[in-house]
């Protein structure tokens, strides 16, 4: 999101959402960015905070942090007020949801510009699978570039986000700039496969200061998970 609205208190994205009927709704961090021209990041967390109080109405909302929130210099107030408003906020921590006879694990992996003595994404996911026999272990994570490692982990599915779509799509590439500025990034937007592991990557809504989408437009992601 990076503090943008569509429509007044997101009425038009909240209705979007709405029309899905979704059974869960994630969001992989970047709601709040510090380097919004004339959006204060005190008015970035009021908005987020008139958005999700619509968003936990129409289902469970699980939320990670993404490297914005913790550059914001506001990262702790704006957990809190996530929390205060029923939002799931999983801090390298898990949820174990139960759909007819079927076990799914929704685990959230903290963005790497958190605290330095957090515990490793290995060591996390190695975790879980010690503890827990899900049937399907899915993933939020704001960085886009762990496939392989949560591939070999054992991961069924990672939703992402961070590249903003590489910004400039042109044909036959993944975009053109990523994160870092550089140069025709891979895993942007869409579905990207190894194994038995699958990862889908958020083109987003927002935009980081000093770039303008083409040929790019925003995105909602609806994933829909089929017994094979």
């Amino acid at each position: 999101m990076h503090g943008v609205e569509y429509g007044e208190d997101n009425e038009r994205l909240v209705q979007r959402i709405a029309d899905v009927n979704p059974d869960i709704i994630t969001i992989a961090g970047d709601l709040i960015d510090r380097y919004q021209p004339g959006r204060p990041v005190e008015r970035q967390i009021e908005t987020a905070q008139t958005l999700v109080k619509q968003l936990v109405r129409i289902a469970p909302v699980y939320y990670v942090t993404g490297n914005h929130e913790w550059d914001s210099g506001m990262v702790r107030p704006f957990l809190e007020m996530l929390e205060e408003n029923n939002v799931i906020v999983l801090r390298n921590q898990y949820r174990r949801l139960i759909i007819e006879n079927d076990s799914i694990i929704i685990a959230g992996v903290d963005d790497p510009n958190g605290p330095a003595d957090m515990i490793k994404p290995t060591e996390f996911i190695e975790g879980i699978k010690q503890r827990e026999t899900p049937d399907f272990l899915v993933v939020l994570s704001h960085r886009n570039q762990n496939l392989h490692l949560f591939s070999d982990l054992g991961v069924d599915l990672i939703l992402s986000g961070h590249a903003h779509g590489g910004m400039v799509r042109l044909p036959f590439t993944d975009g053109l700039v990523g994160p870092q500025h550089e140069l025709f990034p891979t895993y942007t937007s869409g579905v990207y496969t190894r194994e038995n592991t699958n990862l889908v990557v958020s083109r987003g809504l927002g935009n980081h200061l000093g770039w303008t989408r083409f040929l790019n437009n925003p995105q909602v992601v609806v994933v829909e998970l089929r017994v094979s």
